[in-house]
């Protein structure tokens, strides 16, 4: 099998776990309209939980991650109650500037509590490679990519068919509208905060699974951005497209330019394609239009 087809196939299945990142920014967005910049952070720290459920109290696997899933889905909702609430009324922009504050915090705390040194995550899936028709994939990207195509099908149902995900999309699009109309803001903000710390995670136990766990991991939060913002910031099947995209960007570039245009060119490469499609489509690629009638 060709390398050009090793390097698509690698980068597709990288690609769905940078749209695991992305759930999280997306949900958030889609279900409170907040624009937040500590979802990256909120991953690492996902991350040092399972990490120390796992290995530091001994945990088993099968307690261990649905633990830390409950654990961060109290903390994304403890963050709205107690960081997001009372600026509520609030222009964006305090909100937004709430959420970096709230990842500083994060990354400060993060190594006071478990140190600097790299951790690991011991994995219920082997290290193993599949090979298919010449093409090698590891385990835990494969299974992981599964879980993402699950957890999409799982948030499409959801956001289209139950009464809180509907509420969900309405408080997104109009607050005063959806409130006026009976739906319970609050409650709704605080689903999806919960459900964003739930999918962190499942994001910090793939990654951190892949890449070690250490206060480094927070540049996972850099990935989140170049991925929403093609795919469109509320979009969940544009999370996913986008981050294929920006999958692909980085194999095939790391593959055929890293060595003629430099070592670090196929970090630049999807910042580049970002920057092209938003010349087309500045709302992203399956992003909404912003239309105000005067």
């Amino acid at each position: 099998m060709s390398e050009f087809t090793q390097l698509m196939v690698s980068g597709v299945f990288t690609g769905m776990l940078y749209a695991l990142l992305a759930l999280g920014f997306v949900v958030v967005v889609k279900g409170s309209g907040v624009i937040n910049f500590s979802q990256g952070e909120v991953v690492v720290l996902g991350a040092f939980v399972v990490s120390w459920l796992l290995t530091d109290v001994g945990v088993p696997f099968w307690l261990g991650v649905p633990a830390t899933v409950v654990v961060m889905m109290v903390v994304g909702a403890g963050i709205e109650r107690f960081a997001l609430r009372p600026l509520q009324n609030e222009s964006m922009l305090a909100l937004v500037m709430a959420t970096i504050a709230l990842g500083s915090i994060i990354r400060g705390l993060v190594p006071m509590i478990w140190g600097d040194g790299l951790r690991s995550i011991p994995s219920l899936i082997d290290q193993r490679r599949y090979e298919w028709f010449g093409i090698s994939i590891p385990t835990i990207t494969f299974w992981s990519a599964v879980m993402v195509l699950i957890l999409l099908g799982a948030f499409g149902f959801f956001f289209s068919r139950s009464r809180l995900g509907l509420a969900m999309q309405a408080v997104s699009d109009d607050r005063v509208a959806a409130q006026s109309l009976g739906i319970n803001i609050r409650l709704v903000n605080a689903v999806s905060w919960a459900m964003a710390g739930g999918i962190a995670a499942l994001a910090g136990y793939v990654w951190g699974s892949l890449l070690g766990v250490d206060s480094r991991l927070v540049v996972l939060g850099a990935l989140i951005f170049p991925v929403v913002i093609l795919g469109g910031l509320e979009s969940i099947v544009g999370a996913v497209i986008g981050g294929i995209a920006v999958g692909l960007v980085e194999s095939l570039s790391a593959g055929y330019l890293n060595d003629d245009l430099g070592a670090g060119f196929s970090t630049v490469a999807p910042l580049i394609m970002l920057l092209l499609v938003l010349f087309v489509r500045p709302y992203g690629l399956f992003g909404r239009p912003e239309i105000e009638r005067v």
